[in-house]
């Protein structure tokens, strides 16, 4: 009876650590980014801001454009350098009270000869990798390989989303060291699962960006501005409505899932004031005029001509290529 008992126990004690582990997991996961119904929002509703000759080819190719949208996020624990390129920590370059981007520049062959490359990959690269993208994007229109272009076009919708994620500008990106632990898949995740249907996502049209660097910068300068009241609102919601009912249990499939309660998410996102909305908006019109920008860069190859093909040498474009068609950032002290 006794060796029963423990059995029991041990079966028991192995359930209750494989829940915990598929919970801390579930969190880890809503942690990465807008969460995957974000993203394929952000891409889908790009699309239908193209002009018409354009998303002529995109509507095409809808359902692989918004499923790749999350690809990013799916490889980043498989490929070592995936995970620098979805954020950038401005905390770290903060000196003597200066604005961290006086001394961080746009151009990334003059970011590595202030910082160190290793220094920059430690602690983001976001808006030096949508630029990147933004080229290797340019040459799949110039080769007229379809194939590439939908990859790149799908894969930098996600870049430009994540630097819109004021959480993806700090090293406090889970509010780990503010004790708000799990503040990233509430803010990018769970606020858009419950109040997305209520979002107007209708913009405008996509507009051609004569400087993709300045544009992906000042998108991360706006992201950064509003990190305080990100931290500060759900502070005071928290204090608010105490943790009994913060959060609460749904069940997802066959799993019971712990979450913000509803009652919680509603209050934190009354008080951003239409500030996921707006970051969301911003970022659809911004990865639908990169694509239009590429493509008018590119000399706006004939589309019909744009053939599906099974590998390209653009898939390695050099980074002397693109620091060529870089604009000069201006000459700055690095100290």
């Amino acid at each position: 009876m006794a060796n029963l008992f423990n059995y029991k126990r041990l079966k028991l004690v192995l359930i209750l650590l494989f829940i915990g582990l598929l919970f801390t997991r579930s969190q880890t996961k809503q942690a990465a980014s807008w969460g995957f119904a974000g993203h394929q929002r952000i891409n889908e509703f790009a699309v239908y801001l193209l002009p018409a000759e354009l998303q002529a080819v995109f509507m095409q190719h809808l359902p692989y454009i918004v499923s790749q949208s999350v690809a990013p996020d799916q490889r980043r624990y498989a490929v070592q350098q995936e995970a620098a390129r979805h954020y950038i920590d401005l905390d770290h370059y903060y000196t003597k009270g200066q604005d961290p981007f006086w001394n961080l520049p746009q151009n990334w062959q003059e970011a590595v000869d202030c910082h160190t490359e290793d220094s920059l990959q430690a602690y983001g690269i976001v808006p030096w990798h949508v630029v990147r993208m933004k080229y290797r994007l340019q040459k799949a229109f110039e080769e007229h390989n379809l194939t590439l272009v939908l990859k790149y076009a799908a894969e930098i919708g996600h870049y430009i989303a994540d630097a819109h994620v004021p959480l993806h500008t700090t090293e406090n990106y889970n509010g780990q060291l503010t004790n708000q632990y799990g503040i990233h898949g509430l803010w990018e995740s769970r606020l858009i699962e419950l109040q997305a249907e209520n979002y107007n996502y209708w913009i405008g049209k996509a507009k051609y960006l004569p400087s993709v660097q300045k544009e992906i910068w000042a998108a991360v300068r706006a992201s950064h501005a509003a990190l305080d009241s990100v931290l500060k609102f759900e502070r005071q919601v928290s204090a608010q409505i105490g943790p009994a009912e913060k959060y609460s249990y749904e069940q997802r499939g066959s799993t019971l899932t712990k979450v913000y309660a509803r009652k919680f998410c509603e209050a934190y996102h009354k008080s951003l004031n239409g500030m996921v909305e707006r970051r969301l908006r911003a970022a659809i019109l911004m990865v639908s005029s990169v694509w239009f920008t590429a493509w008018v860069d590119a000399g706006q190859p004939d589309l019909s001509r744009l053939k599906l093909e099974a590998h390209s040498k653009t898939e390695n474009l050099d980074e002397d290529t693109i620091q060529k068609t870089s604009s000069r950032w201006k000459q700055r002290s690095c100290h």
